[in-house]
């Protein structure tokens, strides 16, 4: 029997409501309207074509939002003058450098230069710090879409056998933190796999949940699962002018229990954490002030 598609883009939809709803209430009691802010340096495509669904994901929630479009040519020092600006605007909330960033700047003195108050991505290292402690301010939002979507259907995680494919800044290892705390869509064993793990194949068919992000199309294929694991797809590439998962949906989907699609999953739920983290981190700053 084919695996269960987890519907990333329906349940991102339905806690949009949630956000909305709690947005309104925010506004109402403060008279303050969360804000963030997203910066762009130069002109990738794809990067513009994230920002500008975050900008209308705002819109939609009732979040303020304001693009900082920066030529690809904009040096460092520039670049971090802005964030210091942004830092300082109490009207700013949160603070989104779109990666990547070109060559000539150094992109942790960037996301290391963002207040840890406004860092709705999760990078600065004081939030990432609080994060591997269990007590996190702000979650990332990638992982923490992730673990939502498990939630939602219904994926047993405590003592559950977890494999992330990856070990990224963004996405492994923040996930694999995550995953083993104590806490709901957690409580998990887990093992992390990168370019350098040895026997890659026979790990991955023992994992009950199985957690794809490494940025290879179709990657993962049918005989790397365990029969009935649940596999998330957070790969996002292009092959052949589609979108592709690091997954081989058509064939893994005949070998798991419950599977993401790419488009479709994990995508929609990045977005959807972001405007929570951008409304967590108004109602901190509205607290520290």
């Amino acid at each position: 029997m084919p695996a269960h598609i987890i519907d990333g883009k329906a349940l991102a939809e339905k806690l949009r409501v949630e956000i909305a709803s709690d947005v309104s209430t925010f506004v109402n009691e403060t008279g303050v309207t969360p804000h963030l802010a997203a910066v762009l340096v130069g002109d990738d495509p794809a990067s513009a074509v994230y920002v500008r669904n975050k900008e209308r994901a705002c819109a939609n929630v009732g979040i303020g939002s304001t693009l900082h479009r920066l030529a690809s040519e904009t040096t460092q020092a520039e670049l971090l003058e802005l964030i210091h600006q942004l830092n300082a605007d109490d009207s700013v909330h949160g603070i989104l450098v779109q990666l990547p960033l070109p060559a000539q700047i150094h992109e942790k003195a960037v996301l290391d230069a963002v207040s840890a108050l406004k860092d709705v991505d999760a990078f600065h290292p004081e939030n990432v710090g609080l994060i591997v402690q269990g007590r996190p301010r702000f979650l990332p939002c990638t992982p923490c879409g992730v673990q939502q979507m498990l939630i939602h259907q219904g994926v047993q995680t405590a003592g559950a056998h977890a494999v992330v494919i990856g070990r990224s800044e963004i996405v492994g290892k923040p996930l694999v933190n995550m995953l083993m705390q104590k806490g709901e869509a957690a409580n998990a064993t887990v093992t992390v796999c990168h370019s350098r793990t040895r026997d890659l194949n026979d790990i991955t068919r023992q994992a009950d949940i199985l957690i794809a992000a490494i940025g290879l199309p179709l990657f993962v294929k049918a005989d790397m699962v365990k029969p009935g694991a649940a596999v998330i797809d957070v790969g996002i590439n292009r092959l052949d002018g589609k979108l592709v998962g690091d997954v081989d949906f058509d064939q893994v989907r005949e070998v798991a229990g419950a599977i993401s699609p790419v488009p479709g999953g994990v995508g929609p739920m990045t977005i959807t954490m972001l405007l929570r983290n951008t409304l967590t981190a108004a109602t901190l700053l509205r607290k520290t002030s």
